[in-house]
């Protein structure tokens, strides 16, 4: 048996399983879309934690939690009569050929990013697709993913810096504005101002070719790995954070950023 017939066979035992769970389990048979929707999001969290860690075994389980989902949901589908797995493979299937025209097809693609601005045009000329470059962003995307999202979809669409070094002008214009409205004090403003630093710190990022959701995440992970290693310094000391003073923090932390670098 090759390993294309061994994959086929696992995947149709998959679905041989869930029928059964989705038949005899109450949990099972009790979920719908929406009580399912928390869950598929929660578990993509978790294959980006696995992918974050690089934690092979990791990304293999969440990658079966997130199949069980897709499958979950085409099950629902087709106990309403709407569509079924087949059909989503199918689907799928369908809309990758058409959207690679440089595989499928006579369209020619040098590179990563000719496909991605064919992806864009063929997007936009498929019955039924998309009416504006930026509608396929999805409206509930985590902001900075959406900003993200946003300025590629315009960039594949020829909307972009000719050269990546003007847009840090654009991020010092934007900080020399909410430096105005800080010093104003006003709420919304202030927040207004904030959010053009963000989304203009994002292009930059994006222009260097730097993800800013791992680069933040990574961040993260540091000042806690930092923060941990202080804290335990601290305790050991036989004290707690809240007794010592500023200049004490800052020893302890010069020492956790050594050993956390």
């Amino acid at each position: 048996m090759s390993r294309r017939e061994e994959q086929l066979r696992a995947f149709g035992r998959l679905l041989d399983v869930f029928d059964e769970l989705r038949v005899r389990c109450p949990w099972d048979r009790e979920q719908t879309n929406e009580s399912l929707r928390t869950n598929t999001i929660e578990e993509t969290y978790e294959l980006c934690e696995a992918i974050m860690s690089d934690n092979s075994d990791g990304i293999r389980k969440e990658l079966g939690d997130l199949l069980l989902h897709i499958v979950f949901y085409s099950k629902i589908a087709a106990e309403k009569g709407q569509f079924d797995i087949g059909d989503v493979c199918d689907s799928l299937c369908g809309k990758l050929m058409f959207r690679h025209p440089h595989v499928f097809g006579t369209a020619e693609a040098g590179t990563s990013g000719q496909v991605e601005r064919n992806w864009e045009r063929i997007k936009l000329e498929e019955k039924g697709g998309n009416r504006s470059v930026l509608e396929g962003v999805p409206a509930s995307l985590p902001s900075m993913a959406k900003a993200h999202r946003i300025q590629d979809k315009a960039r594949n669409a020829g909307f972009d810096w000719e050269r990546r070094e003007d847009a840090w002008l654009k991020v010092e214009e934007e900080l020399r504005e909410l430096s105005c409205e800080v010093g104003v004090l006003d709420a919304e403003r202030m927040e207004a101002e904030f959010g053009d630093v963000f989304f203009s710190l994002i292009n930059v990022a994006r222009l260097y070719g730097i993800n800013p959701d791992n680069a933040l995440e990574r961040t993260n992970r540091k000042f806690m790995a930092r923060f941990n290693h202080m804290e335990r310094k601290v305790s050991e000391a036989g004290r707690s954070l809240r007794d010592m003073t500023l200049p004490e923090l800052e020893a302890f932390w010069c020492e956790a950023k050594l050993e956390h670098p």
